[in-house]
């Protein structure tokens, strides 16, 4: 019998796998038998996480930078070069930008934000789905955020481009499934990882406060959740934003 989740053979590309949560998606993804692209801004990461995983799997460092079209373009090129295929795009790449009050907030902080977490969605699937269309199968993760369903105070364009990633998600989903093409959004509460740094306490303990569990969740909790619509037993599930939440979510 055929093992659950398994994905031995298939290609998978993580961006933003240099640490926190992508990093424990590519480290999840390679254990269940894919070859994984470890893509992110800062190759020196990627190359630590690549040669780790490559010690007991198939993994590659890939230098990539979510708001150029071409350097999407690029690392997409250089996967299907090394294993000849892509089954699934784990979109992770993402920043909390900073936390202020809206007349705080400059335009150069709101570019940013939408270019990474949102536009950075939009070029990488535009990459990838030519090359899903033509094998009539393909799975693409969007890590999402609560903060897009809620709102978090002083987290107004964060919150905005998770909310975009969530409808850009349905969207696409409904376009692409009669192609074997699902495509699923994940919205986490807050994690405990590195992005963490960029907020304040205050930030921190406002939103640990409002998830029942009273804590924050790992990055080995939304691996886990991602693993699943990345595999090819998410088959009948598609356009839908998986909370991983410790039950803070109200829809």
């Amino acid at each position: 019998m055929a093992q659950f989740l398994d994905l031995s053979g298939q290609t998978a590309i993580v961006t933003g796998a240099a640490q926190g949560i992508g990093e424990a998606i590519a480290r999840r993804l390679a254990r269940a038998g894919a070859a994984v692209a470890v893509a992110d801004l800062n190759l020196e990461g990627a190359t630590r996480v690549a040669a780790s995983i490559a010690e007991s799997g198939q993994a590659r460092a890939l230098l990539l930078d979510v708001t150029s079209e071409e350097s999407v373009r690029r690392a997409v090129d250089a996967v299907l070069a090394w294993t000849g295929r892509l089954d699934a795009l784990v979109n992770n790449a993402g920043i909390a930008g900073r936390a202020a009050p809206l007349l705080e907030q400059t335009q150069a902080d709101w570019d940013r934000i939408i270019a990474i977490n949102l536009t950075g969605v939009f070029h990488c699937c535009r990459a990838a789905l030519p090359h899903m269309k033509a094998q009539r199968y393909g799975r693409i993760v969007n890590i999402a955020s609560i903060a897009g369903k809620e709102g978090n105070p002083n987290m107004t364009g964060y919150s905005a481009t998770k909310a975009g990633v969530i409808g850009f998600t349905k969207s696409l989903a409904k376009e692409v499934a009669q192609e074997g093409i699902c495509v699923n959004a994940i919205a986490p509460a807050v994690v405990h990882t590195p992005i963490l740094d960029q907020l304040t306490p205050q930030q921190v303990a406002y939103m640990v406060e409002r998830i029942p569990m009273r804590r924050t969740g790992t990055p080995e909790e939304v691996a886990a959740v991602a693993h699943f619509l990345a595999s090819p037993d998410c088959s009948f599930v598609t356009g839908q934003c998986y909370d991983c939440s410790g039950g803070r979510a109200t829809y």
